[in-house]
C-alpha cells in the first residue's frame, strides 16, 4: 500500500493484487473506511525512523537520584540505631532492616519514583516518592499488627517520615544542580514546534523563559513552510517544513519532543497518525489543549466511548489540604517569629535610626476583596505617599502598579531591606492574624484593583501571600501581564507541593536579589 503526499493516488492490496483508487484532494474517503495494511509494509517503515537514544545526562540523574532515595533510607535506619542504642532501646535485627531498605527500592521502582520524564520539575516526582514510602510505611505496619511486632512502631512513625524528608531534601539539592546547568545551555531536551507562527513563536518564548523545564526548540513546521513574513524562521528557530513533512523530520530520532499546538486544518485523524509515526522514535507527543494554565490535580482524561475528552474540574479552596495550609501557615509564621526574632530588633533599631517610625502599614485587598493592614519594615521617607504624584512622569512599573528603579524616597537603610526583601518580614504577623499566607498572589492595593480586568479579580479566591510564584518569577522585573497570569497560574493549580516548591525557591530569589527594588 502506497499513499500519495497529496492524497490523489491511493495504492490498495486487494487479494494479493493491486488497485489503484483515485481521490480528490479533501476527500473523505479515508476517513470513511480502513484501508488494509500490510504488516511487513509497516513494521518496514517503523525501521525507516531513528530511535532516541536516552542522554547520558538523563541516566546519571536518574541513577543519582535513586542513590539520594536509597542513602536517606540508610541514614534514617543508621540514626534510628545509633537512638536506639543510646537510649538501651533494642531495634529490629539487621536483616529486618535491609529487607525495609529493599522494599523502598521496590516500591520506588514500582511506582516509577525514577521515571525521567518527571524528574526534574513539576511536582509530580515528590508526590511518587510520598505515595512509595506511605506504601511501605502502611505495609511495614500491617506486618507489625498481624505478627504483633510493638518495634516496627518507631519504624513507621519515626524511620520512614525522616527519611521522606531526606529524600525530599536531596531530590530538591539534585534538581537545584540541575536548574543552573539548564540555565547554561547544558542538559536540554530538543523540541520540534508544530503550528501557527504565532503559536510556535508563543511555544519559543516560554520555553525560553522557562528553562528549568529543560525544552530548547530547535525546529518548527508551520502550515506554509515558512516564517513570519516569508522568512524561514521563527524568532531565530529555523522552519524545517510544512505539516505534511512533520513526521519525516521527527523520524530523524533527533527530537525529543513533538509539541503540536492548535492548528487551522490539523484534524484528530492526523494527530492519530503522527502518534503512531512516533511510536518507534521514543519522541514524546505533546498537544496544547488551549485551556488557559491548568494542569495537574484539576485535568482529568475521561472516555467516551474510547473518545478521549479533558474533563476540568473547578478548583478546590476547602476541604484537608486547605485546613493544612491554614494550620501551616500559622504555625510556621508563629515558629519563624521566634528564631528570627532578635533580626526583627535589629532591623527595626537599623530602620527608626532617621527617627522615623519602624513599621509602615498599608491597607491591601485580600481574599474576596477584604481591605486588611499589611505591615512592613518602613523603608522609605516619612510620608513618602504625598510625594509619589511628583514621581508620575518616572513611573517605570507596568500596569496599575507604580514602581521605580531608583526611587528617591527609599531610604539607604531601606535600599538594603528591599533588595533582599527584609522589609516584608512583619508580614509574618499578618499570616499569624490570618489575612495573608505564607505562598499566594501579591496582594493588591486598592487603586489597583479599580483598573482590574475579570482575570486579574480571580486572585481574590486565594488569601495574598508573602512570597509566590511572581516572587521566584522576577517581582518587579515583571511585566502586569505577567504578573497577572503567574497569579492565575497560582489559583487554578494550587496544591500543598506548589507551595513547598515556591518557599524552597524563594530562598534563591531572596538571596539573589534580582527584580526587588
Amino acid at each position: 500500500m502506497g499513499f500519495g503526499r497529496d492524497g490523489r493516488n491511493i495504492n490498495v492490496a486487494v487479494g494479493g493484487s493491486t488497485e489503484n483508487v483515485s481521490h480528490p484532494p479533501g476527500s473523505d474517503a479515508l476517513q470513511s473506511a480502513p484501508l488494509p495494511v500490510d504488516d511487513a509494509d509497516l513494521r518496514a517503515s517503523r525501521l525507516l525512523c531513528k530511535a532516541i537514544a536516552r542522554p547520558l545526562w538523563e541516566i546519571r540523574y536518574a541513577q543519582s537520584v535513586a542513590v539520594a532515595d536509597l542513602t536517606a533510607m540508610a541514614v534514617s535506619l543508621e540514626l534510628h540505631r545509633w537512638w536506639g542504642q543510646t537510649a538501651g532501646i533494642d531495634g529490629l535485627p539487621f536483616t529486618l532492616a535491609l529487607g525495609l531498605m529493599a522494599m523502598t527500592g521496590v516500591a520506588l521502582g514500582f511506582i516509577r519514583a525514577w521515571d525521567p520524564s518527571v524528574l526534574g520539575q513539576g511536582s509530580e516526582e515528590f508526590s511518587r516518592l510520598l505515595r512509595a514510602l506511605v506504601t511501605v510505611a502502611v505495609v511495614i505496619g500491617m506486618v507489625g499488627l498481624a505478627l504483633r511486632l510493638p518495634a516496627v512502631r518507631p519504624y513507621v512513625f519515626g524511620v520512614i517520615p525522616v527519611a521522606l524528608l531526606f529524600a525530599a531534601v536531596g531530590r530538591l539539592a539534585l534538581r537545584t544542580v540541575l536548574h543552573r546547568r539548564r540555565r547554561n545551555g547544558a542538559c536540554m531536551h530538543e523540541v520540534l514546534a508544530v503550528g501557527t507562527e504565532d503559536a510556535v513563536a508563543k511555544l519559543i518564548a516560554y520555553t525560553r523563559r522557562a528553562t528549568d523545564n529543560g525544552w530548547t526548540v530547535t525546529a518548527a513546521c508551520t502550515p506554509t513552510g515558512t516564517g513570519t513574513g516569508g522568512g524561514h524562521r521563527v524568532l531565530d528557530v529555523p522552519v524545517v517544513g510544512d505539516l505534511d513533512s512533520v513526521a519525516d523530520v521527527a523520524g530523524s530520532g533527533r527530537y525529543r519532543v513533538v509539541s503540536v499546538a492548535h492548528t487551522p486544518g490539523w484534524t484528530s485523524r492526523r494527530l492519530h497518525h503522527l502518534a503512531w509515526d512516533l511510536e518507534a522514535t521514543g519522541a514524546e507527543l505533546v498537544v496544547d489543549p488551549g485551556l488557559m494554565e491548568i494542569a495537574g490535580p484539576r485535568l482529568h482524561v475521561a472516555a467516551v466511548d474510547g473518545l478521549p475528552l479533558l474533563r476540568l474540574t473547578k478548583p478546590a479552596f476547602t476541604g484537608v489540604p486547605r485546613l493544612v495550609k491554614e494550620v501551616g501557615d500559622r504555625l510556621a509564621a508563629g515558629l519563624l517569629v521566634l528564631l528570627i526574632a532578635p533580626v526583627l530588633i535589629a532591623l527595626g533599631i537599623a530602620v527608626c535610626s532617621d527617627g522615623g517610625p519602624v513599621f509602615y502599614r498599608q491597607f491591601r485587598v485580600g481574599k474576596h476583596g477584604k481591605l486588611f493592614p499589611m505591615i512592613k519594615f518602613r523603608s522609605m521617607v516619612v510620608n513618602a505617599d504625598q510625594h509619589q504624584a511628583k514621581l508620575a512622569d518616572n513611573h517605570q512599573g507596568s500596569g496599575p502598579l507604580f514602581k521605580l528603579r531608583q526611587d528617591p524616597r527609599v531610604t539607604r537603610v531601606g535600599a538594603l531591606l528591599r533588595k533582599h526583601s527584609l522589609d516584608e518580614l512583619p508580614q509574618l504577623f499578618n499570616v499569624l492574624a490570618g489575612s495573608m499566607s505564607l505562598v499566594g498572589p501579591r496582594p493588591p492595593l486598592p487603586e489597583e484593583v479599580a483598573s482590574y480586568c475579570r482575570d486579574a479579580q480571580r486572585k481574590f479566591l486565594v488569601k495574598p501571600g508573602m512570597t509566590g510564584l511572581w516572587q521566584i518569577s522576577g517581582r518587579s522585573d515583571l511585566s502586569w501581564e505577567e504578573s497577572v497570569r503567574l497569579d492565575l497560574r497560582y489559583v487554578e493549580n494550587w496544591s500543598l507541593a506548589l507551595d513547598i516548591l515556591i518557599i524552597w525557591k524563594t530562598i534563591g530569589a531572596v538571596l539573589g536579589g534580582k527584580g526587588a527594588y
